[in-house]
This record gives C-alpha cells, sequence and structure tokens, in this order.
C-alpha cells in the first residue's frame, strides 16, 4: 500500500467517525436547545457523513492499479467523487436554506444560552479538522480529500453563522428570536459559493485542462539538462486521481543512431520518474533537431 494511499484513508476515516459524532451533537442540542440554526447545522453534518464516505470509496477505487481496460489507472474516479461531493453541498445548502425561510416564518422561543458553548467547540473542532484533512489534501494530491475538506469548513462557517445569531438573539431579547435562522440562511449562500470553488477544478482535472505549470516547468528543467537533449517542444501534463501523466516532445541531434535517441529519451523518462514521485508514467517523443 502506497504511503499517500494510507494517509488518505486516515483522512476519510477521520471525517466519517468526526462528522456522525457531531451530527448528533448538534442535533440533540438544537432539538433540546430551541436552535433551528443548529438543527440545519445537524443535517448538514449528516450529509457530509456521506460525502465522506463517498470520498472513502471513491478513494480505494481509484487506487486500484492499471488494467487493460484502464491503462491509465483508475484515478478519474476521484473527480466524479468530488462532483459528488459537490451535489451533497448543494442538497445541505438548498435544506438549510428551506428550513431557515420555514423557520422565520415560525414563531419559537429564544435558543438557550449553551447552545454557544456547544457551538464554540464545534466550530474549533471543525476548522482544526478542515486543516488536518486539507493539509493530507494538499501533501498526497488527492482533490477528492480536498473537497471534503472544505465540507469540514463549510461546517464550521454554519456553526460560526449559528454562533452568531443565537449571540444576537440572546443579547436583543424577544423579537430577534429567529437572529440564528437568518445566520443559518446567510451560511447556506456561502456553501454554494464554496460548492463552486470545489467544482471548478474537478471538473478541469476532467476535461485534462492545463492547470499544473510548475509540474510541467520541472519536467522541462530536468529533462533539458539531460545530456544529449537540445531543448524540449511540448509538454502535456495530465492528472489522473492522486498522480500525473506526461506527454513530452524532446529534440535530439539528427545524426544520431535511432537507438542512441531512444537511450536519451529512457534517460529523461527515468530522471522524472525519478525526482518526481507524483508522476506515474512519461511518454517521450524524440524529434530530430537539424539546426547542428
Amino acid at each position: 500500500m502506497q504511503p499517500e494511499y494510507r494517509e488518505v484513508m486516515k483522512a476519510s476515516y477521520f471525517s466519517i467517525a468526526g462528522n456522525a459524532l457531531l451530527a448528533i451533537a448538534k442535533a440533540v442540542t438544537g432539538i433540546f436547545g430551541n436552535s433551528y440554526a443548529l438543527i440545519a447545522d445537524a443535517i448538514e453534518s449528516t450529509t457530509d457523513v456521506f460525502s465522506s464516505l463517498l470520498v472513502l470509496l471513491g478513494l480505494r477505487y481509484a487506487n486500484k492499479p492499471a488494467d487493460e481496460n484502464h491503462p491509465y489507472g483508475h484515478g478519474k474516479i476521484e473527480p466524479l467523487i468530488t462532483f459528488m461531493v459537490v451535489g451533497f453541498l448543494i442538497v445541505s445548502a438548498t435544506i438549510i436554506a428551506y428550513e431557515s425561510i420555514e423557520n422565520i416564518n415560525t414563531p419559537h422561543e429564544v435558543p438557550e444560552p449553551y447552545t454557544l458553548i456547544v457551538l464554540l467547540v464545534i466550530i474549533i473542532i471543525k476548522e482544526v479538522s478542515y486543516r488536518f484533512v486539507s493539509k493530507k489534501g494538499t501533501q498526497t494530491n488527492s482533490s477528492a480529500l480536498k473537497a471534503d475538506a472544505w465540507h469540514h469548513r463549510s461546517d464550521a462557517i454554519t456553526s460560526l453563522m449559528a454562533f452568531i445569531g443565537i449571540s444576537i438573539a440572546l443579547f436583543m431579547g424577544k423579537g430577534y428570536e429567529n437572529a440564528d435562522d437568518w445566520a443559518a440562511l446567510f451560511a447556506s449562500g456561502f456553501i454554494l459559493f464554496n460548492a463552486y470553488l470545489i467544482l471548478r477544478p474537478a471538473l478541469g482535472e476532467v476535461m485534462d485542462e492545463h492547470r499544473y505549470d510548475d509540474v510541467e516547468q520541472q519536467i522541462r528543467v530536468i529533462a533539458q539538462t539531460n545530456p544529449g537533449v537540445i531543448e524540449t517542444e511540448k509538454c502535456f501534463v495530465r492528472k489522473t486521481g492522486m498522480t500525473y501523466h506526461v506527454d513530452l516532445h524532446i529534440a535530439v541531434n539528427a545524426e544520431i543512431s535511432v537507438k542512441q535517441g531512444h537511450d536519451i529519451a529512457h534517460r529523461v523518462k527515468d530522471e522524472i520518474l525519478e525526482k518526481i514521485p507524483q508522476i506515474a508514467d512519461v511518454l517521450i517523443h524524440v524529434e530530430p533537431d537539424d539546426e547542428l
């Protein structure tokens, strides 16, 4: 098992367990503490559990080795899972917005003061969770895990909005009972915006959009410093799961033999794979340089 895969699995299990426990805590506190914002927040955390399960299953599939039907591996499942995670975010935001509007028009009591303590603890836990999972997503280059991290951040934001709303309701008193509902409604809009931010890179990954200038630059430097390579021409980088596949054109002396050109290409490929472990494979096309 690859170290990156083990880290991804740890982060996924962490997300599932954390979201499940917090969903229960929010629901219980919201029901007994008269906070509709916390109940809406619990709904959002429940969808987080299902999205984290999707991420876990997707990453297990993405880690399968290449086979006859999938010569580039199974990594493309990652952005597809990200699309599903975004779908859960949209569903969560819609449910929260609907419930908030319903509760704004429904008279109810001011939330209990202790709900603020619960919310403060939740905000801290979710922000720490976001930083942990986001770090793992960056380390492993997993778009699905990065999306899952944003679920934690959006949860922290909705909890923060609920904290502000309940604080206003408690401080201002009668007439401000639905302040936490307005806060939840505002949070739903923020969740939708985050859904777009998560969707954009995943869509680029599916479309093989060029978004990896830093990787391309590393590849060109390695190739151009290799003996026998006169220059690099085309360099295409596409992401597949947690790894990259590269198509590279190099120019060599037109007078050397086919075998010499082949050996140069192999040296370049081996060095790229050694120095950039995130690259799964490099396809090198050798071009003759006639100017020598």
